[in-house]
């Protein structure tokens, strides 16, 4: 009986969002394992750096940057020609871009809405569609794999997020559809639904300090890593997941019995 092949090396992925956080993290864990990752934010300034730390360090993977917002699909576009121009092709792409504010329905304004839904849904749905143009065969067999970042947000109410929610859930289903309508073209397509995850970006939408977040001791792993994504994911576009598509990973961590922590923040 043969091992599971867990590798990603030698894989070439797009991954969104990967300044900082959790894109970031899958960014580095990818590189560490041997890919070559295309790096993307909305600022060059920003994501610039975190490819030249992976091309600086000793890791048998290589990185690319360059900046886009994939709230616009000539950007999208433009990404991805030029990553599969750098790499010679594409094997795979993690969109993990996103981002949102905190407020009670009532207060979204139409424009707030929009910016949300647009950032976290339009994004992911530009970026599924331009990597099925690099990633679909003609017929069964070797395509490429697809990881979109969803949330438990989008899998539970959580109070004063009812845009994030709205545009995570519909994250989900799509990941679902699109895994049955790609499946005649070898592609995989999976999601995950990240809960509390201990980075820059859930600090700043909470209104607190990195460093004021609870130890994992005290909430029993209810705040993750952003490795701890990355790992996952790693695993989604291996070949030991050749098996699993259309399916949504939460990743939230054991509860702590009495707990409430998650609640208190609005979070599930």
């Amino acid at each position: 009986m043969d091992a599971p092949d867990f590798s990603v090396a030698d894989q070439r992925v797009v991954v969104t969002g990967a300044s900082q956080g959790i894109g970031r993290s899958i960014a580095e864990t990818l590189a560490a394992a041997g890919a070559s990752v295309a790096l993307c934010s909305r600022s060059m300034d920003r994501v610039g750096p975190v490819a030249e730390g992976i091309n600086d360090a000793d890791v048998p993977g290589e990185a690319f940057a360059t900046e886009c917002d994939v709230r616009d699909r000539d950007d999208v576009e433009a990404f991805f020609e030029a990553a599969a121009d750098e790499f010679d092709g594409l094997d795979a792409a993690v969109n993990n871009a996103g981002g949102e504010f905190v407020a009670p329905f009532e207060d979204i304004s139409e424009g707030g809405w929009e910016a949300v839904t647009d950032l976290n849904l339009g994004g992911t749905y530009r970026c599924c569609q331009v990597a099925g143009e690099y990633l679909r065969t003609d017929a069964d067999g070797d395509g490429g794999t697809i990881v979109n970042m969803a949330s438990v947000n989008g899998q539970h109410a959580a109070p004063n997020e009812s845009h994030y929610g709205a545009a995570k859930a519909a994250i989900i289903r799509l990941t679902e559809t699109l895994a049955a309508e790609w499946s005649d073209g070898g592609v995989r397509v999976n999601c995950i639904a990240p809960g509390l995850i201990q980075t820059p970006g859930v600090a700043e939408t909470l209104g607190i300090d990195e460093s004021d977040m609870p130890p994992r001791e005290q909430v029993h792993r209810r705040i993750g890593h952003p490795e701890e994504i990355a790992d996952l994911t790693a695993f989604l576009l291996s070949p030991a997941a050749s098996f699993v598509t259309g399916e949504t990973y939460t990743a939230k961590g054991v509860p702590k019995p009495g707990n409430s922590m998650n609640h208190d923040l609005g979070l599930q």
